[in-house]
């Protein structure tokens, strides 16, 4: 047989093959194989063809026989399994601070670790999710430098800024640059957020990634490290509700026995409720005492009470008074 042009790859293409049109319920034959490989110009023969799939598995490759009607070999099992991928791909679309551009990209390429025919199945599933989602297509550069300067242990400078009623950027400090030195991103509500200590004030601050905007590495040696040390990241992620700032107290809820899994879902198994009486327990938390924190507390009506500190309460009372005097 005159070998082709592409005879020396025919081992790769033959890879190709199995992992985008093979699984377990799409076997193929040895002459689909032979049509297959034509397509990329490559001749192969059946006694061939045995002995290249030997060597895949071999390499590696879970490549399984199926005996049926007709026999057939298919790629039992991968990287990712289909489960899987559709919690990736869930995860994806439901990111808020990915834009639908970016989403779309990434779901390509997890869709290129499946089969075609399973990959028709995460496609679906994206079908049927619709979120409101950043419209920052910078996010992944920003948080591309932001790793980088991590792990060049430098500090970045960038701008950072709020949305406006007309839907144009304001930017806070009148433009002007902040410079911190990055720790950590992490994802909370929904939202990605940079972990940094800054030097001016001295203190650890969080800003959301998809309002920065111009970030550089700034040539200088991070600060803040002893701070970051001492920082645990569940802890510091529970105290503040949706990352908004505030001063942060211990306080005293006092809750009905029905919202002990909101309590456990929000502030951990480790949380300890003290028994009140026969419907009710308490709670100590820290928390960052910020409108967002008030808010959740209103949520929950007469079932959660704000017991301490005294402060808390009237903060609680006066915005609930507000809101009220809103609506009068």
């Amino acid at each position: 047989m005159a070998k082709s042009e592409n005879q020396k790859l025919k081992l790769l293409y033959l890879r190709k093959i199995f992992e985008e049109q093979t699984d377990e319920k799409h076997p193929i034959t040895i002459a689909q194989i032979i049509d297959e490989l034509s397509k990329y110009g490559i001749e192969a023969e059946r006694k061939s063809l045995y002995r290249d799939i030997r060597l895949l598995q071999d390499f590696g490759m879970d490549i399984l026989p199926m005996r049926g009607k007709s026999y057939g070999y298919y790629l039992g099992s991968r990287e990712f399994e289909l489960p899987e991928l559709k919690l990736l791909v869930d995860a994806v679309q439901s990111s808020r601070f990915i834009t639908h551009k970016k989403s779309g990209e990434l779901i390509k390429k997890l869709e290129a670790l499946a089969s075609k025919h399973d990959a028709a199945q995460l496609q679906r599933t994206v079908y049927v999710i619709n979120r409101i989602k950043t419209a920052n297509e910078s996010i992944y550069y920003n948080v591309d430098s932001i790793c980088a300067a991590i792990a060049e242990n430098s500090r970045v400078s960038f701008k950072y800024f709020d949305w406006t009623a007309e839907k144009t950027r304001a930017y806070r400090r009148g433009g002007e640059r902040y410079v911190v030195s990055p720790w950590s991103l992490t994802w909370d509500d929904e939202m990605y957020y940079l972990v940094a200590y800054d030097s001016e004030e001295l203190k650890i601050k969080h800003f959301r990634v998809d309002k920065m905007t111009n970030i550089e590495t700034v040539a200088r040696e991070r600060d803040g490290k002893q701070a970051f040390k001492e920082l645990d990241m569940a802890l510091y992620a529970k105290k503040f509700f949706g990352m908004f700032s505030g001063s942060e107290e211990t306080v005293t809820l006092r809750c009905k026995k029905s919202l002990a899994g909101v309590i456990i879902d929000r502030f951990g198994k480790d949380t300890t409720l003290f028994p009140d009486d026969d419907d009710h327990f308490k709670v100590n938390i820290n928390v960052a005492i910020s409108p967002v924190f008030l808010a959740w507390v209103f949520t929950f009506g007469d079932e959660m009470t704000i017991v301490s500190p005294r402060g808390v309460i009237n903060r609680f009372k006066s915005m609930a008074q507000s809101a009220a005097a809103m609506y009068e």
